[in-house]
């Protein structure tokens, strides 16, 4: 994490002031873990994340795999290799249909300059990114917002329709009832400019 640490140290320290109930949870769960890369492949990252949604790490693995292998000798595939290869060869790796063409329009998507480049990421604000990359197919709020926390290190994300955010926070704050997510926006202010790092304690609730 480099340079990046000293200010999650800050972010726990804030968020133990303004929020007394995360003082047990930040000192059970420890350091928070929440990472920037300097340097990645936007489009290696979506692809990735397009391929994981509703199956287990392993399965999600293990087609992403055979993508690879069927489009570029076991590396990720390009987005021109991705936009050459025909529907039926992605389905025929485990792809669902739904999810071969949300590859297919990532790829027409980030050599159309929709999907930004990681330097132009870097520049750009969390709404811009996630209006821009929204756009493809089959990618939602959720998706970008877990780049944003993880990729990027952006620190003030809150990810409100998150299951498992909403759950810690009802167990931190001993609500029997899930929070609904307009709700949870609005608990989640005095947090600012640290909300991804609350969420990422949120998280752990259910750990520790």
């Amino acid at each position: 994490m480099g340079s990046f640490a000293p200010s999650l140290r800050a972010a726990e320290r804030f968020l133990v002031r303004a929020d007394r109930r995360f003082s047990a949870i930040v000192r059970r769960a420890g350091p928070c873990q929440l990472e920037r890369a300097e340097r990645f492949q936007p489009f290696e990252a979506l692809l990735s994340s397009i391929t994981h949604q509703q199956l287990s790490g392993k399965a999600a693995m293990t087609i992403l795999g055979r993508v690879k292998d069927r489009l570029n000798d076991g590396r990720f595939p390009t987005p021109e290799q991705v936009l050459r290869v025909r529907v039926p060869t992605l389905r025929a790796c485990g792809l669902s249909m739904a999810k071969a063409l949300a590859v297919k329009d990532l790829a027409a998507k980030t050599l159309d300059g929709t999907v930004p480049t990681a330097k132009e990421l870097h520049r750009l604000g969390d709404d811009a990114i996630i209006e821009r990359i929204t756009d493809v197919r089959g990618i939602g709020r959720w998706t970008v917002e877990m780049m944003l926390m993880f990729r990027l290190g952006r620190l003030d994300v809150m990810p409100i329709d998150d299951l498992g955010v909403r759950k810690g926070y009802s167990v931190l704050a001993g609500q029997k009832q899930l929070i609904a997510p307009k709700a949870l926006l609005a608990a989640s202010e005095p947090w600012r400019p640290y909300r991804s790092v609350a969420s990422w304690y949120l998280w752990r609730v259910l750990d520790v």
